[in-house]
């Protein structure tokens, strides 16, 4: 998070040197016409010009090149043709012109024509068209278009590679840029070793002390500057003036004045305020000087002392600066720019110290508007891992917005629309664009398509067959994470592919607004969209003082009316007190039960309930902890579940509405695969849980494996399960025992029902200091992605045979390549597969997810080890229930209340007195709460 206006000064590397080699039509001989050596001679003339046009462009000269450089391209036109690679050359040396002009459009038009030369140039013309995608990729950087810059430079390095070697100052340039792309979507590990790797090449190229290092090293800075790590950002702006210092006539005034200006701003988010001031006026006037008072380096320094002003409490001045350098960095840059976004967002902080409410609420208005702008574009491509990357980068105004309505302004309806309106934007987000991509992609169903999800398919299942089976014998640690870093390298690939295939399908879908998701509520029904933010301090004056520790806000809305939130409290405390709870729900004898999950329902609900009114049936879009616990269990202060008062059902957020509405036919009958065969040891123990049991690594497992220490017990009552439900669904088709494999499952083509009875596993992140030989060996799995973490054991689990075709395990992130798109229905019956890693957000990582991602319309999950018996009772009437034509969710809640009522009764869940003096107590929420519905609510038909 950073207060100021945008600080990654970006200078673009173009170097423009040797462009395309002269053809042959350029040579001369005796034999030449006269009209050949009138050629030869404007070639020699022209060149020499040429070398003066770079001249003027290294110095900064812009106009000037311009005009030689027109001069240039007339002549060579009228003497060589429209065509000549000496054309092309010209054409690329104006668009490095223009485009430090500003004038984008016309640069990318040179550059375009320039290609067009170049694709008709025999193979000596291939370096020049490297540096022609290198200049496109710094045109469409300029204008913050990371989606088009991106793939230029990559273009322009496979160019280059193999005629100039890995290690020419031509990569380092593109590195460099390719670097500020990774930096500017949030992906900072990714910035930094692409910025190494340049680095490295231009200090063996160039020596330690050469001005062309300084823009990477800026680039470094910036890394480490954007991430409030300030004593490892400021020494690379201190080695930029030092160079500087020792050669100030080799430096250009571009190059090095972004890290003066870096170290003004590292110096006011420190809170050195008047330092900050000082360098920021010595810095005004020298890039005004050399770059132009409407430059947006300068620019973006009038906006810096904008916040500085505002960081002395000088809000006047803070708001003159920024209400005159905002419409400037319009007109330069584009209204939406992320400075432009930058400089509203500082405006709307001034606002809001000085108490103008209405001015913040509509600045901050404008500032997200641009921002989510932003983000529908450049979710157009990447992979999920950089989706996510990119989506931290506007955390900052979505704080900035949460905490304007809760703190500053909790009765403006404006303010409270506005943060609401953002939370559904930004909430889920990802997600979303990641089942957009691959939903429209299955649309098309191209075999180009096809083959592409096919890539994708295969590649997880690689990686999660490594991930999990450890490395082989003989293999070293090393040489088996090599491996599995190549393959995540090309599965983000692959995903990337696919986000940039289907970008103009999702171009057409629906955007998400209030309103939209308020028309899509039921009626009778309330969403509560929760929330965490760190509450933002307008007047701070340092910048590590701008934020305060996160809290959880919840806001409620219905399908008319005005939505309404409160804020429910510190993160900790409730997560804390949620921490206990669940372990009282996994354990079936814990007698205080009760007592925790009144506790957490003082802190989660008690508050919101006067925002309910009489309203029964509840959407809930959890966040952060509260994604793992079962609302249905919560106690009230009547000491009564929250199961005899409300209908719950579960979603990533109310943005889920909108997508819902989308019903795809399935493609095949209800699909069942239970009491999977395990392997020869699997009868040895049968649990009275769905869970898997931990052995003693084997000897020589040194690395460890989840196969080398997971074992499957028998499921017996699985079998009896699958039977009955083959009774209610006749037409759907059954694998158990042996033929419950992988294989049947990952070829499942959109079943209408799918259910999966077995055990299933979500492994916690490993101890720093594991205390058994066991969880070292976990430990040392090093699986970092949590949907490797968590799965289903299927045929075989048991067999230890991890190079086979099939494991038995289907990791959660192979479960997110099935086809479930038109299954209505998912039922996971098996322990913890509605857990998994908490991202804000995003939701819960493991099954759920990946069971989202694969398409389907509603998951049935549970929340901790589920008794087999009870889990196969529960299922059977859940089934029945649905065949009498009841909701998804209803169905669920009226089971789960019969056999608490029977509990409540003194009887078993098959509704038989318990007699015996040691009996379980089937009240305790273990029996009947485990599991949640995710998703659609509704009756299989489709219709509420």
């Amino acid at each position: 998070m950073t207060c100021t206006a945008n600080r990654f000064l970006f200078s673009l590397v173009c170097s423009l040197g040797w462009l395309l080699c002269a053809t042959a039509q350029a040579q001369t001989n005796p034999n030449q016409t006269s009209d050949a050596s009138a050629q030869d001679r404007v070639i020699q003339t022209t060149r020499a010009q040429s070398a003066e046009v770079q001249k003027l462009l290294d110095a900064g000269k812009f106009p000037e090149a311009q005009t030689l450089a027109e001069q240039v391209l007339a002549a060579r036109e009228q003497a060589l043709g429209p065509d000549h690679a000496e054309v092309a050359s010209t054409l690329l040396q104006l668009a490095a012109i223009q485009r430090n002009r500003r004038d984008f459009d016309k640069a990318e038009t040179q550059i375009q024509r320039a290609l067009a030369i170049a694709a008709k140039v025999p193979a000596p013309g291939h370096q020049g068209l490297g540096q022609m995608y290198s200049e496109l990729g710094a045109i469409y950087l300029s204008r913050s278009d990371f989606v088009k810059a991106e793939p230029q430079y990559l273009r322009a390095i496979a160019i280059w590679e193999p005629l100039l070697g890995a290690n020419h100052p031509n990569i380092a340039g593109a590195l460099s840029n390719l670097g500020s792309i990774y930096a500017r979507r949030g992906d900072n590990a990714k910035a930094e070793s692409t910025l190494r790797r340049a680095l490295a090449i231009r200090e063996q190229a160039f020596g330690a002390e050469d001005a062309r290092l300084m823009v990477t090293l800026i680039l470094l800075g910036n890394i480490y500057f954007e991430q409030q790590r300030f004593e490892q950002a400021e020494p690379y702006y201190q080695r930029v003036l030092g160079i500087v210092d020792k050669a100030p006539n080799q430096a250009n005034p571009q190059q090095y004045l972004p890290a003066l200006a870096n170290l003004a701003a590292l110096r006011q988010d420190n809170g050195d305020l008047t330092e900050a001031e000082t360098l920021y006026r010595r810095l005004l006037p020298l890039q005004e000087a050399a770059l132009g008072a409407e430059h947006p380096q300068t620019l973006r320094t009038q906006a810096n002392l904008a916040v500085n002003a505002a960081n002395q409490g000088d809000y006047a001045k803070s708001e003159q600066r920024s209400q005159s350098v905002i419409p400037l960095l319009g007109k330069v840059l584009g209204e939406d720019h992320p400075d432009v976004a930058s400089a509203l967002r500082n405006l709307a902080r001034t606002y809001t110290a000085e108490g103008d409410l209405p001015q913040a609420i509509t600045t901050l208005a404008r500032a997200n508007a641009v921002i989510e702008r932003n983000i529908v574009y450049n979710l157009t491509a990447g992979s999920e891992r950089t989706k996510l990357a990119y989506l931290t980068t506007a955390a900052d105004e979505t704080d900035r917005t949460l905490s304007l309505h809760l703190r500053s302004a909790p009765n403006n309806q404006a303010a409270r629309r506005l943060a609401l309106t953002v939370l559904l934007q930004r909430k889920g987000r990802a997600l979303d664009a990641m089942i957009d991509s691959l939903a429209a992609l299955r649309r098309r169903a191209t075999p180009d398509d096809r083959a592409l999800l096919e890539q994708l398919r295969t590649t997880r299942a690689e990686i999660a067959r490594l991930a999990l089976a450890g490395p082989p014998p003989r293999t070293k640690p090393e040489d088996h994470r090599a491996r599995l870093k190549a393959l995540e390298e090309q599965r983000d690939k692959l995903e990337d592919q696919i986000s940039r295939r289907s970008a103009a399908f999702r171009a057409q879908t629906q955007s998400v607004t209030l309103d939209a998701v308020q028309a899509a509520i039921p009626a009778n029904t309330a969403l509560i969209e929760f929330a965490t933010y760190h509450p933002f301090n307008a007047r701070f004056t340092k910048l590590t003082d701008a934020y305060d520790k996160p809290r959880y806000a919840a806001y409620v809305l219905r399908r008319t009316g005005e939505p309404q939130a409160i804020e429910l409290g510190d993160r900790q405390r409730i997560d804390d007190a949620i921490e206990r709870w669940r372990k009282a729900l996994r354990d079936r004898k814990s007698r205080n039960v009760k007592t925790l999950a009144r506790a957490v329902d003082r802190l989660v609900m008690q508050p919101l309930r006067p925002l309910l009114g009489r309203t029964r049936r509840v959407l809930l879009a959890p966040e952060g902890s509260l994604n793992l616990i079962p609302f249905a269990a919560l106690v009230d202060n009547r000491n009564q579940y929250l199961i005899k008062r409300y209908h719950f059902s579960y979603l990533t957020s109310g943005r889920d509405l909108l997508r819902l509405q989308v019903k795809q036919p399935s493609r095949q009958s209800a699909l069942i695969i239970a009491n999977p065969d395990f392997g020869e040891s699997a009868t040895k123990l049968a649990p009275a849980e769905r869970v898997l049991q931990i052995r003693p690594a084997p000897s020589g497992a040194a690395n460890g494996s989840i196969l080398s220490v997971a074992f499957f017990p028998a499921l017996p009552g699985t079998a009896g399960e699958a039977e009955a439900l083959k009774t209610i669904l006749p037409e759907a088709m059954l694998y158990s025992a042996q033929q419950a494999t992988e294989t049947q499952l990952k070829q499942a083509a959109s079943p209408s029902i799918l259910h999966i009875a077995t055990h299933g596993f979500f492994f916690e992140d490993s101890p720093a200091a594991p205390r058994t030989a066991t969880a070292a060996a976990l430990a040392n799995m090093q699986l970092d992605n949590p949907l490797l973490r968590s799965g289903l054991a299927l045929a075989g689990a048991n067999q230890l045979k991890p190079s086979a075709a099939e494991d038995g395990i289907i990791t959660a992130l192979e479960a997110a390549d099935l086809d479930l798109w038109g299954t209505q229905l998912v039922v996971l019956s098996a322990c913890d597969t509605g857990v998994g890693e908490v991202k804000n957000g995003e939701g819960v990582y493991g099954l759920r997810r990946a069971l989202v991602l694969a398409g389907s319309e509603t998951q049935v999950m549970s929340l901790w080890p589920v008794s087999d018996v009870a889990t196969r009772d529960l299922m059977i009437a859940f089934y029945r229930r649905l065949q009498q034509d009841e909701g998804r969710a209803d169905a669920l809640q009226r089971v789960q209340l019969q056999m608490l009522a029977r509990a409540e009764r003194g009887l078993s869940p098959q509704g038989r007195k318990t007699t015996r003096r040691n009996a379980p107590d089937y009240s305790h929420p273990y029996y009947w709460a485990s599991f949640i519905l995710s998703g659609e609510w509704t009756k299989l038909a489709g219709k509420p």
